[in-house]
């Protein structure tokens, strides 16, 4: 488990002269920790006691991590143009699609994508989201007093890939396309620790790739041949669209869109809804006050479900580590950081910071009752703040919210065993299969 942090300090260094340096954990922590073979997560703790903007060093140059809500909001959403996301470590698999892309590329396509996921744009996919949580009742349905076992992990994430497939595509995923798209997991459970060298990584995934790029030229191919499914085009169709007469997207541009939003939309949300379930085992009466809140579809259930998703993703943020670079000189919570230095915003940290949040590894979705969560804008970023913030943030909740509306009256999974420890790579998952047989709630 990694240890808490202090109060949050000051924005700016108070009085005149020249800022101190970021306090810097000493070489023998460093060294303590190589030693007991601990993870980046108890690293970035150690570091953080000293302050909310504090450093260490694996190298030359320290590094520095951020775990202040005032600091936060200074790098991610202030001065986003002095703190900038450089090489992001799944371009192998993300190419140029706007999680990766910089400068003037990432604006123009965040733009395109942002209004399919606010307001107008996000209710031409309720009714996808709508059938894809419907899919999986039945399919629990299914399971229900069957005895068999299955991997909460598994259902998640069939779930999740299926809103998203049809979301793209305008049509329900296949059992043969689910397949095919367990690639994308193993590239993306392979990215910590793939070589360096870009050319020994791809070669190292070569065959994944071939499989995932396989799966989008058909559905590509489909997409300009075919009528859109059911409910309309999709956000393909969108990216064929904007091919016609922007140039820049060109065939290779759609297929890292196509894969960034597959990997986007359903990698985080189905480890989001897998830890939520781990913790409603934990705490089965988080489920029942939640059922109780309000009648079935009623705006206080909802809120009610969304509270057991907010508490989930500060617990277990889906990015819980945000590297960037800075660009110039600056001074952040009263410290100067020079030009060069990489920095780190923790949301999982700042999540366990004790004064934000009292009692802060209890799971207690009250946090998020009206007038109780945190006011700085800092202290809650599950999905980043900023300029940067996560485009999906709102697709992620009605799916997460949807699927917990027909799962949970009916449906309560049973644990075949421990909770799993979580492991922090892209995403802070469970480090092991999550196997449970489902029984019916009554």
């Amino acid at each position: 488990m990694v240890t808490q942090i202090p109060p949050a300090g000051p924005a700016e260094q108070p009085g005149g002269g020249a800022p101190p340096a970021v306090p810097e954990l000493p070489e023998e922590e460093v060294a303590r920790w190589r030693s007991a073979g601990l993870g980046m997560a108890d690293l970035l703790a150690s570091a953080a006691a000293l302050g909310p903007v504090a450093a260490f060093r694996l190298g030359p140059a320290p590094t520095v991590v951020v775990t202040g809500p005032e600091a936060v909001q200074h790098v991610l959403a202030r001065h986003p143009d002095r703190y900038v996301k450089r090489s992001h470590r799944g371009r192998i698999l993300l190419g140029d699609g706007v999680l990766s892309a910089a400068g003037e590329p990432w604006r123009s396509q965040r733009r395109l994508l942002q209004s399919q996921f606010t307001g107008p744009g996000m209710r031409r996919y309720e009714q996808r989201i709508t059938e894809a949580a419907q899919d999986c009742a039945e399919r629990w349905a299914g399971h229900a007093g069957s005895g068999r076992s299955v991997d909460l992990r598994e259902e998640m994430r069939r779930f999740a890939l299926d809103t998203i497939w049809r979301s793209l595509t305008g049509h329900p995923l296949e059992d043969g396309t689910a397949t095919e798209l367990a690639a994308l997991d193993a590239v993306v459970a392979a990215l910590p620790v793939l070589p360096t060298d870009a050319e020994d990584a791809r070669a190292a995934v070569a065959g994944e790739l071939a499989r995932i790029d396989g799966v989008v030229l058909r559905a590509v191919e489909a997409a300009r041949s075919e009528p859109p499914g059911p409910h309309g085009p999709g956000l393909l169709h969108v990216l064929l669209e904007a091919a016609a007469d922007r140039p820049e997207y060109t065939d290779r541009l759609i297929r890292d869109e196509f894969v960034t939003l597959m990997v986007a939309g359903h990698e985080t949300t189905a480890t989001t809804l897998t830890w939520l379930h781990l913790l409603l085992d934990a705490h089965p009466g988080a489920r029942v006050r939640a059922l109780e809140a309000g009648p079935a579809g009623s705006p206080e259930r909802r809120a009610a479900l969304q509270a057991l998703v907010s508490e989930t993703l500060r617990l277990y943020p889906s990015a819980w580590m945000l590297p960037r670079h800075a660009t110039e000189d600056d001074v952040l919570a009263g410290r100067r950081v020079a030009a060069g230095t990489d920095v780190l915003v923790c949301p999982y940290l700042v999540h366990r910071d004790p004064v934000l949040w009292p009692d802060p590894e209890r799971f207690d979705p009250e946090r998020f009752a009206p007038g109780r969560r945190p006011a700085h804008p800092g202290a809650y970023l599950p999905f980043g703040i900023g300029a940067r913030a996560c485009l999906g943030l709102q697709f992620a909740l009605r799916e997460a919210v949807a699927l917990l509306e027909r799962l949970l009256p009916a449906f309560v999974p049973r644990l075949a065993g421990p909770a799993p420890a979580p492991v922090f790579d892209l995403v802070v998952r469970p480090g092991a299969p999550v196997t449970a047989t489902i029984a019916r709630a009554g």
